[in-house]
């Protein structure tokens, strides 16, 4: 039985672990062809053998998206593979430190913003000039609840996972009429590697991340891979400019 993305051609970053690896494992299982890219080869590589064990085809693109000639180079190496590029899920990012806003350290702010909104930009940018030849795509940016609402201690996250959610709305409008389809996901918080680390520095975090949700726990990445592959298929045919809360009900409250 076809999955929903059979024979897709999909580019996924940030692929190496968390939501990434999660989604591409989705994304295989639906029989999507699939190019992975992550700044860290390690993880890239174990991903890129997950996903050729359970039978699908793929290649990992070492990629810091940040760098746009980097980015260029993915999504040429995509088209120049498997002909086109039909989904993508720009998912590479970074929580940066915790600080007061007029604390907080320019460089690690400028890290942040080039990464998690200045990457999504530059992957946008060549992703849709490849779609708009083919006349049709769907893409997914990673945003977050920080998109939706205000968080302390996180200016520099917030910021840019704001960004991701206006210009996940510019572009839709933009290339709704040339059959590009483009929408976030705003996750709430999820076990990733990312969010472990927190835990590990404050493990009290945990419990009050999980009471402060309508669900009482926190989602696992695969609940956002699921989400990430109804987007990018053609049962989202008519959803396009929409910031989707994947939160347990947070932002409902």
């Amino acid at each position: 039985m076809a999955g929903i993305l059979d024979g897709k051609v999909a580019l996924i970053t940030g692929a190496g672990s968390g939501i990434g690896r999660a989604t591409a494992k989705i994304f295989a299982r639906e029989g999507a062809r699939l190019v992975l890219a992550d700044v860290v080869e390690a993880g890239g590589v174990e991903t890129l053998a997950m996903i050729k064990s359970a039978g699908a085809q793929g290649l990992f693109v070492r990629t810091d998206v940040s760098k746009a000639g980097e980015v260029d180079a993915v999504v040429a190496r995509a088209v120049e593979t498997f002909g086109r590029l039909d989904c993508a899920f720009n998912n590479a990012g970074i929580g940066g430190v915790s600080a007061l806003t007029h604390e907080y350290p320019e460089e690690d702010w400028n890290r942040v913003l080039a990464i998690n909104l200045t990457g999504v930009w530059l992957c946008m940018k060549a992703e849709i000039a490849q779609m708009l030849k083919q006349g049709s795509g769907a893409i997914v940016n990673t945003s977050s609840i920080m998109g939706l609402t205000g968080a302390i201690r996180v200016p520099a996250y917030t910021a840019a996972k704001h960004g991701v959610a206006g210009l996940t709305k510019a572009a839709a409008l933009e290339y709704g009429r040339h059959g590009i389809r483009i929408n976030a996901l705003c996750p709430a918080p999820i076990y990733t590697p990312m969010i472990m680390r927190a835990f590990e520095k404050r493990p009290d975090i945990e419990q009050r991340y999980a009471r402060s949700e309508p669900l009482k726990r926190l989602g696992q990445p695969e609940e956002v891979g699921e989400a990430v592959a109804w987007l990018c298929s053609d049962h989202a045919s008519y959803v396009t400019g929409l910031p989707m809360p994947v939160d347990g009900g947070y932002m409902a409250q």
